[in-house]
C-alpha cells in the first residue's frame, strides 16, 4: 500500500518520513499516479484555513481513487472537524505532529478496515453507541471465552475507550505487551477496531 502526503509544507515533517520512509509528499493531487484501484493512503495535511479545500479533496480522492483510503493531519484537531471528515468518507483523523509510532499504528488500524480518531472522542463515541445497544450477556461470554485470560482484561479495558497506556498502568504491563493482546484480540473477534470491539463488548453487560 503507497502512502501520499498532501502538503503545503516545502519539507515533510520529520515524524512523517520516520514512520513511513518510503512515502511521497505533493501540494495537490497528483494527476496519474498510479492505477486508479491501487491501494493507496493519502494523508491530507489541513491547516486551519483550509476547510472548504479539505472538502474538495476528499470528495476528488474518493471519486478517483476508488480504493483509496485517507487520514486528516490536523495542525488544530477538533471533534466536529473530525467528524465532519469521517462524515465526508475519512478513515482517520489525528494531530499532524503526532508520534511516528503512532501513524504507523494508525497505518495498521486503516490497512485492515478501521477507522482512527482521537482518543477522547473515541471514548465520546463509545459511550453513545454502547447506551444503544445491548448484547445478550452469553453472546458476549462466547466472545470474551475466545481469549487468554491476559487477552480478556485488555480487551474489556480497551472496550471502556482507554489508551494503551493507560491499559498497561491498570494491569501493570507494558505498552508493547497491550498491544500485542489487542492485535491478537482484534484478530479473533474480527474486530476492525477499538469502536467496533466496544460494540461487540458494549458496557451494558457488567463483566
Amino acid at each position: 500500500m503507497q502512502d501520499i502526503f498532501i502538503s503545503t509544507l516545502p519539507a515533510p515533517l520529520s515524524s512523517w518520513t520516520q514512520a513511513l520512509p518510503k512515502s511521497k509528499i505533493f501540494v495537490s493531487i497528483p494527476q496519474a499516479l498510479t492505477k486508479k484501484t491501487d491501494p493507496i493512503i493519502f494523508w491530507l495535511h489541513m491547516n486551519e484555513d483550509r476547510q472548504q479545500w479539505l472538502t474538495n479533496t476528499l470528495e476528488l480522492i474518493l471519486k478517483e481513487y476508488r480504493a483509496a483510503k485517507i487520514v486528516v493531519l490536523a495542525d488544530v484537531p477538533n471533534h466536529a472537524e473530525s467528524l465532519h471528515a469521517l462524515s465526508l468518507g475519512a478513515t482517520g483523523y489525528c494531530h499532524a505532529y503526532i508520534d511516528p509510532n503512532i501513524l504507523i499504528e494508525i497505518r495498521t488500524v486503516i490497512s485492515n478496515g478501521g477507522i482512527w480518531i482521537g482518543q477522547e472522542l473515541l471514548q465520546r463515541l463509545i459511550k453513545a453507541s454502547t447506551q444503544r445497544v445491548t448484547n445478550q450477556p452469553e453472546y458476549v461470554e462466547g466472545l470474551l471465552a475466545q481469549l487468554t485470560k491476559r487477552e480478556k482484561d485488555v480487551a474489556i479495558e480497551a472496550a471502556k475507550g482507554l489508551s494503551n497506556k493507560e491499559i498497561a498502568r491498570i494491569l501493570n504491563i507494558t505498552e508493547r505487551t497491550v498491544k500485542a493482546h489487542l492485535a491478537a484480540t482484534f484478530e479473533r473477534l474480527r474486530a476492525k477496531d477499538r469502536l467496533h470491539l466496544a460494540l461487540m463488548l458494549n458496557t451494558n453487560f457488567k463483566i
